[in-house]
């Protein structure tokens, strides 16, 4: 870690504690900053990070964002991702023109290692956790982290990275719009679809945000995208590093794309689909994202396929959870937006039952409309159980039942199963109406799951 001198006496806010806030302002206080931390909700006294960052002599003022804590001549804010930039705080901090970045732009301050840093609406977590682990396989020297918005704030992983070690950052969004001065050795971005408008506002402004990952990227650096779409190729052109293309559909040979039945990385040959564990036309995409940067780094086509044939997934990703009286079944909690889960139903050929339903963000699901029609049954509940319930009779889905919540869903699912269904939990929806988390809707589908058993 570099101990730069940027905040020495330099009196900063950390606006939202979570884990992110708590290491950044551990970091920050190493870096010779008076660190105040902010969150709206109250702990109890003897919360853990709480506790800590007392011990440390670092205020926290908890129950609210008081305006007032602007008087305090703070020479920049440290904001939480998931607070709105139309917060009265965070309102009232650029009215005065005071820095706002978030936690992975701190990080990267520090880091003397390099990044890897990954975008996209889908597929961010797989491809992080995919690249990660090749870049870790057979090293000769230092170490491949992950880090970011897949759940380990980057400010942790940079106090112990060296300049032997890369750190693979997942980045949301969220986090980019705080982007300053981040410069990742090589970016990737996914895809894009339509998400997160009710922060965003527009698909412009989400858009904008995503390709925050290679604004400050030169010719020395690399982009790698997905050339699928045309308008994904098109931003790539907005890029000053170099562009290094991955396409399942085979648009370009000019990286790593899929011919016939195997993946290739430009004329070489890398690993055939059948050899690979985990299903669906996206994840031949993640796998290409990967590839495309193991190459990059010059790692082997041995160490590339040894991850790519025993890598079994991430948990809450179409993850496989067992299989149980014939049913195989499914935990994709992570699918917070329409498009998440048309990648889920498409994975599977077999007869899918499907759990879905989630927090209300204004729209309609007409978009499901098409992939829904190879469901069997669909148990909805949430906010937006008689949304998806409209565009689920507009599929002429034979059995819609509504229901309270998550652990009325999961019995009743099962029961309208039979022996070779796919029983699916894909929401189409954040979790935010019943759940902090979409990790903790997950958990409570499995052990949902879990009690069939017994």
């Amino acid at each position: 870690m570099k101990l730069i001198q940027d905040y020495q006496n330099k009196k900063v806010l950390i606006v939202g504690l979570a884990k992110s806030g708590f290491y950044a302002a551990q970091l920050l206080q190493q870096l010779g900053a008076q660190v105040t931390v902010n969150d709206k909700q109250t702990l109890p006294n003897d919360d853990k990070s709480l506790v800590q960052l007392q011990q440390l002599g670092i205020q926290v003022i908890m129950g609210g964002h008081p305006l007032q804590l602007l008087d305090e001549d703070f020479s920049l804010i440290v904001k939480n991702p998931g607070i709105p930039y139309d917060n009265p705080l965070i309102k009232a901090a650029m009215a005065r023109k005071i820095p706002i970045i978030t936690e992975p732009e701190l990080a990267y301050e520090v880091s003397s290692a390099p990044m890897v840093c990954v975008t996209g609406t889908n597929g961010k977590t797989t491809t992080t956790t995919l690249i990660q682990l090749i870049l870790d396989q057979n090293r000769s020297a230092g170490h491949a982290y992950k880090a970011g918005n897949i759940g380990i704030p980057v400010s942790q992983v940079v106090q112990k990275a060296s300049a032997e070690d890369d750190i693979v950052v997942e980045m949301s969004s969220f986090q980019l719009l705080g982007v300053t001065q981040l410069r990742p050795k090589i970016a990737v971005l996914t895809n894009i679809y339509e998400a997160h408008l009710d922060y965003h506002k527009t698909r412009a402004n989400y858009i904008k945000a995503k390709m925050n990952i290679t604004k400050n990227q030169t010719a020395a650096d690399y982009f790698v995208v997905n050339y699928d779409q045309k308008e994904w190729r098109d931003l790539a052109q907005q890029s000053a590093a170099q562009i290094v293309p991955f396409s399942r559909l085979n648009k370009s040979q000019a990286g790593a794309y899929q011919k016939g039945n195997d993946l290739y990385f430009r004329d070489e040959k890398i690993i055939s689909i059948s050899e690979l564990p985990l299903p669906g036309k996206h994840n031949i995409e993640n796998y290409l994202a990967a590839i495309a940067v193991a190459k990059i780094y010059g790692k082997t086509k041995a160490d590339i396929c040894q991850v790519l044939t025993t890598f079994q997934g991430v948990k809450h990703r179409i993850q496989f959870v067992e299989k149980l009286a014939g049913r195989s079944i499914y935990n994709d909690s992570k699918a917070t937006n329409i498009e998440a889960t048309i990648v889920a139903l498409e994975a599977f050929s077999q007869p899918i039952v499907l759990i879905a339903g989630g927090l209300d963000r204004g729209f309609t699901f007409d978009k499901l409309v098409e992939p829904l029609k190879k469901v069997k049954a669909i148990i909805l509940y949430g906010q937006t159980k008689h949304l998806m319930a409209a565009a689920a009779q507009k599929a002429q889905i034979p059995t819609i039942k509504l229901v309270d919540n998550l652990d009325e869903a999961v019995p009743l699912a099962w029961s309208l199963t039979a022996p070779g269904d796919v029983l699916l939990l894909s929401p189409a929806a954040a979790s935010w109406d019943q759940f902090q988390t979409f990790e903790q809707r997950g958990d409570r589908f499995l052990n949902d799951i879990k009690k069939l058993g017994e």
